[in-house]
C-alpha cells in the first residue's frame, strides 16, 4: 500500500468514531430530556435517560 492509500483508511476510520460519538451524544441528550419529561425533573430520571438513550445511540 502507499502512503496515500494508508493516509485515506486512517481517515475514514477517524470519521467514522466521530459519527459514532456524534449518534451517541445525540441519544445522550434526547434520553435525558425523555427522562426528565417522564420522572418530572427528577436528576435519577434524568441520569437514567441519558445513560439509556446514550446507549442506544451508540448502538445505531
Amino acid at each position: 500500500m502507499n502512503t496515500i492509500q494508508k493516509s485515506a483508511i486512517k481517515a475514514a476510520a477517524v470519521i467514522m468514531v466521530f459519527g459514532m460519538l456524534g449518534c451517541t451524544a445525540i441519544g445522550a441528550g434526547v434520553g435525558a430530556v425523555g427522562g426528565a419529561v417522564l420522572t418530572g425533573g427528577n436528576p435519577a430520571g434524568v441520569i437514567g435517560g441519558a445513560v439509556v438513550g446514550g446507549v442506544i445511540g451508540h448502538s445505531m
